[in-house]
């Protein structure tokens, strides 16, 4: 009968397979260094949730704008004394005239007023433009009075155009509408009498 011996296996080839093996696991490592960084957020997405700052000194009284902030539209009105005096008269047609129950971030505590705004700047509103319905934007309809698809009574404020879902000049959303919730105020502050950021306040980045 004949028997198959094992050769020991010569020390130069013993040190070459260890030597692959250590250069493989070295260069898998190195592959995979990239593949896990690929989870981790761009700088463009890290950038989208960071403050953003507004300047006052074009926005005239009657006047809006957007800027983006977390990938969504913010509204910044600067509001007359007419359209303030409208909050006011608005207050028994809304639904929720102390957003009691805040639509997807807590209204911020410096903005509990009839204004939804800062006493020190009660004129300044900052709203998320995003209908609490479906996430459509509403549009601006400041202009008091009857017009197509508003009530012969509109006391001006913002007119969501997909579902009709209508907001006061504070943000606040019409009784028997689709919109359950009023509009979202972000967290804000004024960085000068001519600028606020939004995204942040005295309490840190929101």
């Amino acid at each position: 009968m004949k028997t198959d011996l094992v050769k020991p296996l010569d020390r130069q080839r013993r040190t070459w397979l260890i030597a692959t093996m250590v250069a493989g696991g070295i260069a898998g490592a190195t592959t995979l260094v990239p593949f896990v960084d690929s989870f981790a957020p761009p700088e463009s997405a890290k950038a989208g949730g960071a403050p953003v700052h507004v300047d006052l000194t074009t926005l005239m009284p009657g006047s809006m704008t957007t800027v983006a902030w977390r990938g969504k539209p913010v509204f910044v009105v600067n509001r007359t004394a007419n359209m303030l005096a409208a909050v006011v008269k608005a207050d028994p047609m809304v639904a929720d005239p102390h957003t009691d129950h805040p639509f997807s971030m807590p209204l911020p505590a410096y903005c509990r007023n009839e204004y939804r705004s800062r006493p020190e700047h009660p004129n300044i509103l900052v709203l998320v433009g995003v209908c609490t319905h479906l996430g459509c934007t509403p549009i601006p309809r400041f202009q008091p009075g009857a017009q197509p698809s508003l009530p012969d009574n509109w006391p001006g404020g913002f007119l969501c155009p997909c579902h009709g879902s209508t907001y006061d000049l504070a943000g606040r959303v019409f009784k028997d509408k689709p919109a359950p919730q009023n509009l979202d105020v972000p967290r804000f502050m004024f960085a000068s009498s001519t600028g606020v950021i939004i995204g942040k306040d005295e309490h840190g980045e929101a």
